[in-house]
């Protein structure tokens, strides 16, 4: 495919160099030195032009897609608008503001936006997907939530340190998927051990998951007691979706007016305004009897700073919301539990569409080094008839089938399981066969 992608910023730049190698890709931007970066950095065409503009999309000429994700959401309105007047190119928008995405979803097709991704709302559901796994470094549901993916630690306490992968598996419906190192992607066999420092990633139905993740760190799985401190969009959408989910948080903010504003938004939600560096104060509302507490503040050095002096003070998880995606690895390396990066979050949603037409969501792990895919089987799918033996003995050994939904239940795969028209599979790849492997799906 031949694709538009307008904006060079973290979230552009990372679509770009996740497709350069499969697709004909455009960047457009009006930075000139973003787009000198881009140019000595990727495989792409990039062009200094503004994409609002009919004769910078007319010089383009025709694209198959257009991927708008500068940081102005009005802008990435007008250009899937501009883009819909020269052609018919499939037109993707991503928007911050929860409003315009909640707009669309009850227009699907408005604003001249064939797909919508809401940065604040992504970013939200991931923290509430991880929260829900006590254990989990990084966690995505897949299949209307029938399908559940985890990614877990293995450090010097685990209780699956040096077992085998058949020593392991005791839980029904779930697929240990992959062993991540820092050298190699290893697709286990039950044999495999699971060595020290490595990071596991398994797929199942949520409640195998939520059992693997209880051996691994017994815990309370009831989520209770959730503290939000910051008071920005992601903060709001994160309190909301706990909300909804009965899971009440308590969110806490310096700025007055805000958290007036904020108490008239979130009804289910205790909102207190006070300075959140206060550990005497965070103390005394008991910070450290919650089971995980998010941070979003204004930067991300304050951020990092009131993570460290939370978890200090005994907190048993954070996650942290990092806007610069560059500083995912510190957080992560000062003992952070979760850092979520919006960008990548966004990247993730967008990429999607240009994989396969049958591809319903794909969750990346690793920095791009593995990808997991949900893929709906059609009546020209060559999958479709095949038996799981048969599909990964002509594939290579870099792809698992991690579960299988058909009708709304979740089949374990097995090798004589039959795929079939309609169903849902959950697959597991690594990046560097991933071209050639979606030519085989």
């Amino acid at each position: 495919m031949r694709i538009l992608i307008i904006g060079a910023g973290q979230v552009g730049y990372s679509i770009a160099e996740n497709l350069s190698d499969a697709h004909q890709i455009v960047v457009a931007d009006i930075d000139p030195d973003r787009v000198s970066e881009v140019t000595y950095s990727l495989d792409v065409l990039a062009i200094c032009g503004d994409g609002n503009d009919l004769k910078t999309l007319e010089d383009i000429g025709e694209v198959d897609m257009i991927i708008a994700c500068t940081n102005d959401d009005e802008k990435n309105l007008i250009a899937c608008e501009s883009v819909k007047l020269l052609g018919d190119a499939f037109t993707v928008a991503r928007v911050k503001n929860s409003i315009l995405f909640d707009s669309w979803s009850r227009s699907k097709g408005a604003f001249g936006v064939d797909f919508m991704a809401c940065s604040d709302r992504l970013t939200a559901e991931a923290i509430v997907n991880i929260a829900g796994i006590p254990a989990a470094l990084d966690a995505d549901s897949f299949a209307e939530g029938n399908v559940q993916m985890a990614e877990f630690e293995i450090h010097s306490g685990s209780s699956l340190l040096d077992q085998t992968i058949s020593e392991a598996d005791q839980f029904e419906s779930l697929t240990f998927a992959a062993i991540i190192t820092d050298n190699e992607i290893i697709i286990p066999s039950g044999s495999t051990k699971i060595p020290l420092g490595s990071r596991l990633v398994v797929i199942g139905t949520p409640e195998s998951v939520q059992d693997f993740s209880s051996t691994l760190e017994p815990t309370n799985n009831d989520i209770k007691n959730i503290v939000i401190l910051g008071g920005s969009s992601i903060a709001a959408e994160t309190a909301s979706i706990f909300a909804a989910r009965d899971m009440p948080s308590t969110l806490m903010t310096p700025d007055k007016k805000l958290s007036l504003k904020l108490a008239e938004k979130l009804p289910k939600t205790v909102v207190m305004c006070h300075d959140v560096t206060d550990l005497d104060f965070l103390e005394s509302e008991n910070i450290t009897q919650s089971n995980l507490v998010v941070v979003h503040l204004d930067s991300d050095e304050e951020t990092l700073l009131v993570s460290l002096l939370i978890k200090q003070l005994g907190v048993p998880r954070i996650a942290a919301v990092v806007n610069s995606g560059d500083y995912i690895s510190l957080f992560k390396n000062v003992g952070i539990d979760v850092a979520i990066n919006p960008r990548e979050v966004t990247a993730e949603a967008l990429i999607h569409f240009t994989h396969n037409v049958n591809t319903k969501h794909v969750s990346i792990l690793d920095s791009n080094r593995v990808e997991i895919l949900e893929i709906e089987i059609d009546s020209h799918s060559k999958l479709s008839g095949r038996n799981v033996q048969e599909i990964t003995s002509k594939m290579p050994s870099s792809i698992v089938i991690g579960a299988i939904v058909r009708d709304g239940q979740v089949l374990a795969p097995r090798g004589d399981t039959m795929i079939q028209y309609k169903d849902h599979i959950v697959v597991l790849i690594d990046v560097a066969v991933l071209d050639k492997i979606l030519k085989q799906l």
